[in-house]
């Protein structure tokens, strides 16, 4: 009890100091990530459906159900952590040390989260995708961040919109942990951006609730951003 108190000062404690206020958002961070992809990934590799190689001869192919759920969301990992190893290998002009190690952070967390998946999918993950940065100035904060607002964005709504889709609630159980952390990635890169835009109405609607979408509406999205073509036929949607 004492160590959730303290953990709750720690978080939400008012202080006018930028730098004070900044390293509350590093541990905030560090205690939202650390540890979650090696704690559930025991207890997700172990339920884990093993469908085997993709009789379709396609290494993109997502597979049904909730194979292709898992893969739908290792492959926005995939993009999450492709993107995070750039920024950090191309630090942005005037990058300040809390940036950097919030963006390592977060860096860190994405690449957790694609082996995560790889791991408990097995033989049914998809191959690794390939991807296209090109829209993206890393050598620009605003280049960097906004990208980095968008996939956060993303991430979360879709999450949000696939929770209903899968069928086997250790899946979802598990998948409801991940998109815990996405949402804090999401509020800590809209904070850097403008102090306080971490919950406005572009992501959270009128009932106060997360914003979600649909599957076949996020990967139209993240479209411009993945060049394997992927095979989502069997895909769950709505």
């Amino acid at each position: 009890m004492k160590e959730t108190n303290a953990l709750k000062d720690q978080l939400y404690a008012e202080d006018s100091d930028h730098t004070s206020k900044g390293l509350q958002r590093r541990n905030f961070l560090k205690l939202a990530g650390g540890g979650l992809a090696g704690v559930a990934l025991l207890n997700f590799a172990s339920c884990n459906k093993d469908d085997g190689p993709d009789i379709n001869g396609n290494e993109f192919y997502f597979g049904s159900g909730d194979i292709a759920i898992l893969n739908y969301a290792y492959a926005l990992e995939q993009l999450e952590a492709a993107f995070y190893i750039e920024v950090a290998n191309k630090p942005f002009s005037g990058m300040s040390d809390l940036e950097k190690q919030l963006l390592t952070d977060v860096r860190d967390h994405e690449v957790a989260h694609r082996e995560f998946f790889k791991a408990a999918l097995g033989r049914g993950a998809i191959n690794s995708l390939e991807f296209d940065f090109s829209a993206v100035n890393f050598s620009s904060r605003d280049s960097v961040l906004g990208t980095a607002k968008v996939f956060e964005d993303l991430g979360v709504s879709a999450y949000n919109g696939a929770g209903w889709l899968i069928k086997d609630e250790q899946y979802l159980l598990l998948a409801g942990k991940i998109v815990s952390v996405e949402a804090r990635h999401a509020a800590v890169i809209r904070d850097l951006i403008s102090n306080g835009s971490f919950a406005n109405s572009e992501v959270i609607d009128s009932n106060g609730l997360d914003v979600s979408n649909s599957p076949t509406k996020v990967l139209q999205a993240a479209a411009p951003f993945i060049k394997s073509k992927v095979d989502v036929r069997d895909l769950p949607t709505y």
